[in-house]
C-alpha cells in the first residue's frame, strides 16, 4: 500500500519506484517460468493489470530483457494473434568462477540459461599460495567478462565457487583444509585484481552453488517438478547441498554442506582438515586413485586436467581391470554408508551424484544403493532416488553464474537504463 506523501511527494515517489521495481521482477521472472507469453496471457497470469504489464514488458524490452517473439493466437480468442514476448539473452550474463583443488574454473551463462563462455584450466592449488591463485582466476574471469562485452552484453555479477567454510554476508572464507587456506578476505581480493569492477562479486560454497545448479536441471527433467535434494559433489574433497521447497538450506551460519568431514571411518586416513577418518578419506578423488593405481601412476599427476585422468579410469573399468573394479566398488560401499545418513536425517526425493562420482557413476551407484537400501530405516531406502547429474564438474560454476542472474530477476533496473516509470 503507498503512504501519504509528506516533504514534497518524496515517500509516495519512493513508493512508486519501488512498486514498479518489483512489478518488473513479476514480469521477468513470470516469463522464466512460464516461457513466452502474450502481455495480456502474462496480466491473466499474475493478476497485474493489462495497462500495467504493456508499460512493464515496455520497459523490460529497453533494458534489453526481454524480447518481442512470434504472433500466437489465445486459446478461444477471437481478434488479431498477440505478439509473445520471451527472455532476451543477449544483453547481460551472470559468470561462475571456481577454485578447486586441483584446477580453476569459469562460465558465463546468458538470462536464458545458455553457454556464452567457459574454460577450466589445471592447476595444482593446493601447492601454490593464494595470491597467485586468485591472480590467475582474475585473468579467467576478465576473459570471460570481455567475450560477453564483445557480443554486446553486460556482466550481472561474478559468484566465486570455493570448496570450504565461507561467509557469504562478508564475502570471507574461513577455512579450506584441502586448499591449506584460512581467514581471507576473498571478495575484496579479487576485486582489487579486477579493479574495482562494476559489477558486483560476491562468494559461496561450491556444494551449495553445485546443488542450485542440479536443482535446475533436475527441475527439467521433471516437468518443473519442486523436489527436495541432496547433491554429493566429489573431486580431492567431498561436499554437499540440500535444496528443499526450491531453497538453498545454507545452515545457521550458512556453514552447512561440509559432509565430507563427517566421522565415518575411525580407522580410516587422516584428512586434509587434520582430522582422522571423515568420509572423504574413503570417498574422495585421492582415496579412489590410492586403491586403484600404484604411486607413480600418470594418472595421479595433478597436472592433468580431472576429465584426462577420469578418463582413464573409466577405460580401465571398461576393460574390466579388476583392481579399478574393486576400488570403485569400494568408494560406492562407503558413497553408501555415508548416504544413508544423510537420506536417514533429511529424507530427500533423490541423492544427485555431481563431481567425479557422476563421471563414474555407472560403476558406483550399484555399491552405493545396496548400502543405501541396507542403512536407510525407512521403507524402499526413504524413496529417495540415486540420480546421476549430467553437469559433471561444470555445477559450480554454473551455479554461481545463476546466483549472479537471480540478482537481475529480482531487480531487473540494475541492467540498462535507469527506472523512470511509475507503478500503475
Amino acid at each position: 500500500m503507498l503512504t501519504e506523501g509528506r516533504a514534497g511527494g518524496g515517500v509516495v515517489a519512493a513508493d512508486h519506484v519501488s512498486l514498479r521495481r518489483n512489478n518488473l521482477s513479476v514480469v521477468l521472472r513470470h516469463v522464466r517460468a512460464a516461457g513466452p507469453r502474450s502481455r495480456a496471457r502474462i496480466a491473466a497470469e499474475t493478476g497485474l493489470n493489462k495497462a500495467t504489464v504493456s508499460s512493464l514488458v515496455a520497459e523490460l524490452v529497453d533494458r534489453g530483457l526481454l524480447r518481442e517473439g512470434r504472433a500466437e493466437s489465445e486459446r478461444g480468442a477471437l481478434g488479431r494473434p498477440g505478439q509473445l514476448v520471451e527472455l532476451d539473452g543477449s544483453a547481460v550474463c551472470g559468470v561462475g568462477a571456481e577454485i578447486n583443488v586441483d584446477y580453476l574454473a569459469v562460465t558465463a551463462l546468458d538470462l536464458g540459461g545458455e553457454i556464452v563462455t567457459e574454460r577450466r584450466v589445471p592447476l595444482d592449488v593446493a601447492h601454490l599460495d593464494p595470491g597467485t591463485t586468485l591472480d590467475q582466476l582474475a585473468e579467467l574471469i576478465s576473459g570471460a567478462v570481455r567475450v560477453v562485452e564483445a557480443r554486446g552484453g553486460e556482466a550481472a555479477g561474478v559468484t566465486l565457487a570455493v570448496p570450504g567454510l565461507v561467509q557469504s554476508t562478508t564475502g570471507s572464507l574461513r577455512l579450506a583444509p584441502n586448499l591449506g587456506w584460512a581467514e581471507l578476505p576473498i571478495v575484496d581480493l579479487m576485486q582489487e585484481r579486477l579493479d574495482a569492477p562494476a559489477y558486483p562479486v560476491r562468494v559461496d560454497n561450491e556444494a551449495n552453488l553445485a546443488a542450485l545448479a542440479a536443482y535446475t536441471e533436475l527441475r527439467k527433467d521433471t516437468d518443473g517438478k519442486a523436489e527436495d535434494i541432496v547433491l554429493l559433489t566429489g573431486a580431492v574433497g567431498v561436499g554437499g547441498g540440500m535444496v528443499a521447497g526450491g531453497h538453498l538450506l545454507p545452515g545457521g551460519h550458512g556453514f552447512s554442506g561440509e559432509v565430507g568431514h563427517m566421522p565415518v571411518a575411525p580407522a580410516g586416513g587422516i584428512c586434509g582438515c587434520g582430522r582422522t577418518g571423515c568420509w572423504e578419506t574413503v570417498v574422495g578423488l585421492t582415496a579412489l586413485l590410492n586403491k586403484a593405481t600404484d604411486p607413480d601412476d600418470p594418472v595421479r599427476d595433478p597436472s592433468l586436467d580431472v576429465e584426462q585422468r577420469l578418463a582413464e579410469i573409466t577405460r580401465r573399468a571398461e576393460a574390466g581391470e579388476a583392481r579399478t573394479l574393486r576400488a570403485l566398488a569400494d568408494v560406492g560401499t562407503w558413497l553408501g554408508i555415508g548416504g544413508a545418513i544423510l537420506v536417514n536425517i533429511l529424507n530427500p526425493n533423490a541423492l544427485v551424484l555431481g563431481g567425479y562420482f557422476a563421471v563414474l557413476g555407472p560403476w558406483l551407484k550399484e555399491p552405493l544403493e545396496s548400502a543405501i537400501r541396507d542403512r536407510v530405516i525407512a521403507p524402499d531406502g526413504g524413496g529417495c532416488r540415486v540420480v546421476q547429474s549430467e553437469l559433471g564438474f561444470t555445477a559450480a560454476v554454473r551455479g554461481g553464474a545463476l546466483i549472479s542472474l537471480d540478482q537481475v530477476f529480482l531487480d531487473p533496473t540494475l541492467i540498462g537504463r535507469d527506472a523512470t516509470g511509475v507503478a500503475q
